[in-house]
């Protein structure tokens, strides 16, 4: 399985750099996570649009889905449009998204697919489980397994004792780290620290940790730092460029 980040920025995309996105690949499979605000960019570094397999979303916030609209006009306004491309999505998180453009414009470029809480299924070679996590939008944790790895996930989320089953021994827990110490009062219930992920990581036997979503303006030197006091793996943050190979 190999990771590669095409942004990690929370709420809106830094200079230079893209909100949350994820390409995620196994056996020739492309799985593109999260498509948020200047990620589609980035994947075209690695990619072209209609080499894309398959889309997962975890909620239906615009920093984690908005460039799946521009990916889909880079699949359809071309000479050889794309096949279908399958989206898993909380039900209703892409419905703005997707009204952008006329309806002709797009029609037959996106098979969306809704994805429930707790029920198991498989997009190409990924099995992948899903856990609610408070926020302030329906929310799903994913936990994807191929090859014998695991990657988790989680979207955006507030305190929850299913982060534990989420992360529970998987190779790489990919989690949210909106602030690095303290989570200001009026976000304590759905967004989260690093130092938050860092005891959750140590907790639930992580094999790496990668902090994402920090606010724009956050050192990343001291989210590592925060994450490390509970964590004493691997930790790193997200940022376009960033690969990781599971194997």
């Amino acid at each position: 399985m190999r990771i590669s980040v095409l942004g990690g920025c929370g709420a809106w995309p830094a200079a230079g750099q893209a909100c949350s996105g994820y390409l995620v690949e196994h056996e020739g499979f492309r799985l593109l996570m999260d498509p948020g605000y200047a990620t589609l960019p980035r994947l075209l570094e690695h990619i072209d649009a209609p080499e894309v397999d398959a889309v997962l979303v975890s909620h239906g916030h615009a920093d984690h889905c908005a460039d799946l609209h521009p990916l889909l006009r880079a699949r359809v306004l071309r000479d050889d449009p794309a096949a279908v491309l399958p989206a898993y999505a909380p039900d209703g998180a892409l419905g703005k998204v997707l009204a952008l453009d006329r309806p002709e414009m797009l029609q037959g470029a996106c098979d969306v697919r809704t994805i429930t809480e707790g029920r198991r299924f498989e997009v190409g070679p990924f099995q992948v489980d899903t856990w609610l996590l408070p926020h302030s939008l329906p929310n799903l944790g994913l936990r994807l397994t191929a090859g014998g790895r695991v990657l988790s996930y989680t979207g955006d989320t507030g305190p929850s004792p299913h982060l534990l089953d989420l992360a529970r021994d998987a190779d790489v827990f990919l989690a949210e780290a909106t602030f690095a110490e303290r989570v200001p009062d009026d976000s304590a219930r759905t967004l989260s620290s690093a130092a938050q992920a860092g005891r959750n990581a140590a907790e639930a036997g992580a094999g790496r940790l990668v902090l994402t979503h920090l606010q724009p303006g956050t050192d990343p030197g001291e989210c590592r730092a925060a994450a490390g006091r509970s964590y004493t793996g691997p930790i790193e943050v997200a940022r376009g460029g960033l690969r990781i190979d599971v194997d």
